[in-house]
C-alpha cells in the first residue's frame, strides 16, 4: 500500500510519514470507551474552526472595502463572540464531563 501511494504522491507520503505522530496524537487523549467514536471524530476534525471562518467570510465579503483595519476587526470580533456565546449556551455533549 505504501509503495502504491509513494509512487503516485511521493511528497505527500513523505509529509505524512514525517508528521504521523502529530496527526495521530488525538488517539492518546484518554476517553471512556462508550464515547471514543464520537469524541475522536470531533477532536480530529476542524469543523468548528472551519465553520467560524466560513461565517467570518460570509459577513465580510459583502463589504467590499473597509475604511480601516479596526472596522474589519470589529466584525470578526462580533462573529467570534456570537459563536462562542452559542457554543457556551449549548455545549457539545461529547465534551461535557463524564461524571
Amino acid at each position: 500500500m505504501l509503495k502504491y501511494w509513494n509512487d503516485k504522491y511521493p511528497k505527500d507520503v513523505k509529509c505524512l510519514e514525517r508528521d504521523l505522530d502529530t496527526l495521530l496524537s488525538f488517539l492518546e487523549i484518554p476517553v471512556p470507551e462508550k464515547y471514543k467514536a464520537t469524541i475522536r471524530k470531533r477532536i480530529r476534525t476542524t469543523n468548528s474552526i472551519e465553520r467560524a471562518f466560513r461565517e467570518i467570510r460570509r459577513r465580510t465579503r459583502p463589504i467590499s472595502c473597509f475604511t480601516n483595519e479596526e472596522s474589519v476587526n470589529r466584525i470578526i470580533y462580533a462573529v467570534i463572540t456570537r459563536l462562542n456565546n452559542n457554543w457556551a449556551d449549548t455545549p457539545l455533549k461529547e465534551f461535557t464531563q463524564f461524571i
